[in-house]
This record gives structure tokens, sequence and C-alpha cells, in this order.
């Protein structure tokens, strides 16, 4: 992925605080629905469809005379220039970001498409019906589009090397995933009104979830780095956070926090988005087949289980959708999905807030222990540098609309209006979670890993992974949300 060119105030500069910006935008335009005036019923939104002209239509039927295709045109229009500007703020190449964001966008859309073809999208035998269709076949839900948008990502950054490398610019799925979580925080936070007592469960399992993690995963991946591969501590220490805590975040500013060479937290993160892409692919319909009678225990085990955020937001969100179709099919049970969404992302949410303290306590380790740095001090300040910024955008919008939905509690149609206008925000947060598929698709070189030397840290990364890591992550999500379910919707 193409580093970012950070300059000037880090409120405009960092795709961290974009994320905030963006997020916060979207839904400050979909709470004009609360007053009369329909800011994004335009957006686009995609239909389970077998006639291929019903597959696009505006998300509100107040738009309808735009039609599909109008919609689609203005919400590409709309997402270009919203990102756009955060790209000159970044200092951004912006001929090429314009071009690889435009192909992005198109590639992502049309996946997103796909996904919601009838015998790929159909959950239940009502809903085939409905499109002409005797029966379902894969039942995966629209969210399909997820997985086509990261197979046609992987084959196109694994065998074309050149177009992949002219997108480079517009490939920041950690930028998307982050204004989506940013939006989805609202939509969780008027859900939450008919949940109160749910929410607050979540999100306390949540915490004691990761603090066990975190006591748990570190000290074992870096012991069996040091122990049995020999490691230095300068390769331990950010190999033991990017496996076992967050990726690519927590490698960076472990390598940081050491004062490791620079070479050390791009190798190892290198590692993380490769194996996070096999998580990714494996874990949610591991899910789907064991968990589906607890899904807030397959939800909270995406969080724990893979690495970075645009690979656990987005593997909870297709486990959502699988868990649901599978549910609505064996069980004659809607899940709300985004319960089942909410427990990945409270968890990552968590574990990424942590990383600030987690770094801040390496450095000490470091400074005053390990390496013993005469004259250097570490200030607290550090947590507060390495705190995940679009975490603030995310509580946010949840408290927002959470406030605003307990104060009309007795009035029910304002809170419909509320959800609908949150549904319009929801629509954009779906399409920048497919644009973080498609480019986590694009970011995952698989050749790199050995082009670079990277055998015996990849040895580390599946050994830990596949040796202890999962099924930990199972264990404790099973142990905070087991017997915990998410609120059902009617069929």
């Amino acid at each position: 992925m193409a580093q970012e060119r950070n300059s000037g105030s880090p409120l405009l500069s960092t795709e961290d605080w974009w994320a905030v910006w963006l997020g916060l935008l979207v839904f400050l335009l979909a709470l004009g629905k609360l007053y009369g005036v329909d800011l994004l019923g335009w957006v686009v939104k995609a239909n389970m469809w077998t006639d291929l002209s019903k597959a696009l239509s505006p998300v509100s039927k107040e738009y309808a005379s735009l039609g599909g295709v109008g919609s689609l045109i203005l919400t590409y229009l709309f997402l270009l220039v919203l990102t756009s500007i955060g790209a000159a703020a970044m200092r951004f190449n912006m001929g090429r970001f314009i071009a690889g964001f435009t192909i992005v966008f198109c590639l992502s859309y049309l996946c997103w498409i796909i996904g919601h073809w009838g015998p790929i999208a159909a959950p239940t035998e009502a809903d085939a019906q409905k499109l002409g269709m005797a029966r379902p076949v894969l039942r995966l839900t629209g969210e399909a589009g997820f997985i086509v948008a990261l197979i046609l990502g992987l084959i196109i950054g694994n065998f074309f090397r050149g177009f992949t490398r002219f997108l480079e610019e517009a490939t920041r799925p950690e930028w998307y995933v982050k204004t989506a979580i940013v939006i989805l925080g609202a939509s969780i936070g008027i859900k939450a009104c008919d949940a109160l007592g749910l929410a607050g469960q979540i999100l306390a399992r949540g915490i004691c979830a990761i603090v066990e993690a975190y006591l748990i995963y570190w000290p074992l991946v870096y012991f069996i780095s040091r122990r049995y591969f020999k490691f230095t501590p300068e390769w331990a220490a950010p190999l033991a956070s990017g496996i076992s805590i967050c990726g690519v975040s927590a490698a960076i500013a472990t390598g940081a926090a050491i004062r490791s060479r620079p070479v050390v937290p791009i190798i190892v993160s290198s590692l993380v988005v490769v194996f996070a892409v096999v998580e990714l692919i494996l874990l949610p319909f591991m899910a789907q087949i064991f968990l589906y009678k607890q899904p807030l225990v397959a939800g909270a085990w995406m969080g724990l289980a893979v690495k970075t955020d645009g690979a656990a937001v987005a593997s909870g969100a297709i486990t959502a959708a699988l868990i649901q179709a599978k549910a609505m099919h064996l069980q004659q049970i809607k899940w709300d999905k985004e319960f089942i969404t909410m427990a990945a992302v409270t968890t990552k949410i968590f574990i990424d807030i942590f990383i600030g303290v987690w770094a801040f306590i390496l450095a000490l380790v470091w400074v005053y222990g390990i390496e013993r740095k005469e004259g250097v001090q570490v200030q607290a300040i550090e947590i507060w540098h390495r705190f995940p910024k679009f975490v603030i955008g995310y509580f946010a919008t949840f408290l927002i609309m959470l406030f605003v939905g307990l104060a009309h509690l007795q009035d029910k149609p304002f809170l419909n209006t509320a959800k609908a206008a949150m549904g319009e925000a929801d629509s954009l947060r779906g399409i920048f979670f497919v644009l973080t598929f498609f480019t986590i698709g694009l970011m995952s070189n698989f050749r790199k890993l050995w082009e670079e030397g990277m055998g015996r840290l990849a040895a580390v990364y599946l050994i830990c992974l596949f040796g202890f890591i999962i099924w930990i992550g199972l264990f404790i999500s099973w142990l905070f949300f087991h017997g915990v379910y998410p609120p059902r919707l009617p069929m």
C-alpha cells in the first residue's frame, strides 16, 4: 500500500482522522432525514436480482426517478469528491488517486452487484420465489459481494502486478474500513435503543475478552519466537504484536516504541496482511458451520482471531451474513446481523485502543530494561499519539444516536425515521466495506513472502496462529459471549 504523505496538522494529514471526518459527514447528512430533508436518499443500493435491470435503485423511493444507473453515478461522484478532499490534504498523487479510485470503485461495485445475484444471494425459499426461482442455491445473502470482491482483488494483486501498482494510490483498505466503522456506530446506536442491555453486555464482555487475549497471546508468541526460532528482541516484539494483537498497526507501533529498524515492522506487516487474507477466507465459513447457534461468539471470534482492522471487521460482516442466512434456513430465526458485526467491531476496537498503552509499556521496558538507554525518557503522551483516532468517530456516532433514540423512546414514528436515516448511511457504509475487501485482495501478494526471504517469520506466524491463537480466541469468545444472543428480526 502506498504510504501516507503526512505533513502539517495531524487532524488533516492522516487516514485515521480523515476516516473520522468522512464518517461524520455521512452521519450528519443522514440526520437531515430527521428534520424532513432527505440528503442521502439518492445513494445507490444493490438489490437481489435475476433481472439485471432491477439490480440497482436509489435507497429512498423519493428519488426513484433517478433510476439505478443515475443513482450509481451520483454515488460514485459523491465518494470521489469526499475521498479526493482527504487525499489532497494527505498529499497523495491526485492524478493517480482519482484514476485509481475510479477503477477500484467500478470493479468493487461490480462485485457487489454480482454478489446480489439471486442464485448466490437468496437466503430463503420465500426470497427465491420472489425472484422467480424454484429454490435458493448458495444462500449467502448479498454480502457474498464481499467474497467476490476479495477474490477479484487477490487475482489482480497476484497476477497483474503492473495494474496493481497503477491502483496503489487508491489501495487504502484501512482508510475505507475505518470510515465504514464510524458510520456503523450510528446504525448500532439507534438499534441499541431496542436492546440497551445487550449493547452494554457486548461492550463490557468485549473489554474483558481482549484483556485476556493480550495477556495470553503476546507472551506466548514472544517466547516461541525467542526460544525456538532464535529471533532477537528487535524482531520478536513486533512479530508478537503483529501476530497476537492487531496486525499492521500493532507491528508498526511496537517497532516505533522499541526503536527497531524500519525494515522490521514493514516486513512483519507484509506477513500480517497475507495471513489476514487466509483467515478472512477460512474463518467465516468455519463460524457458519459450527457457531450458527451462537452468533455473538462467532462475531467476537473474528475480532479476536483475524488481524488488521480491515480483515477483522470485514470477516465480522461476512460472518454475520453467513450465520444469519443459515439460521434462517435451519432454525427459522432471523438474527439482527448488525449485532454480530458489532461483536467483532467491539473486540477489535478495544484491541486498537489498547495498542497505545501496550506500545507505551514496551517503550518503558526497552528504555529502562532491555536496552537501558541512559538519558532517554518515555512520555505518557505517546499513548495519545498511538491512540486510533477513528475510534472517537465510532463512539461519537454511536452515543449520539443512542441518546437521540432514548430521548424519543416512546415516539415510534421518530424512531422508525431515525432507523431509515441510518439505513441510508448504511448504504454508503456497505460500499466502503466492499472497497475494503477488494483493496485487501490487491495488497495481498503471496509471492512477496518468499521473494523477501520471510520463510522463518512465516513459520512462526503459521505455528502460533493455527497452533493456539485461533483456538484461544474461540475459547475466550465462547467464555464471554456464549448464551448471549442478538435481537430477532421478523422473517
